[in-house]
């Protein structure tokens, strides 16, 4: 696959990007008194918060993973 240069760094960057940021953020929301109620159990907080970080670092992934390869 051919990309411009500056493109495929464009999708690493952004790959690296959402790896980085996205875990810092679940350390947070973790933290965060709403994740839990009152037994310790898990609320929708929590739950919808983990899909998003999940699908995010999915998509990041495989954003950095195109650009490397669009690289080679």
């Amino acid at each position: 696959m051919e990309l411009p240069l500056a493109w495929s760094l464009v999708l690493v960057l952004t790959g690296v990007w959402n790896l980085v940021i996205w875990p810092r953020f679940w350390q947070r929301i973790a933290k965060d008194p709403r994740s839990r109620d009152a037994d310790g159990r898990a609320t929708r907080f929590l739950t919808v918060h983990a899909v998003l970080i999940g699908v995010s670092l999915a998509l990041g992934v495989a954003v950095g993973v195109l650009g490397v390869v669009t690289l080679v």
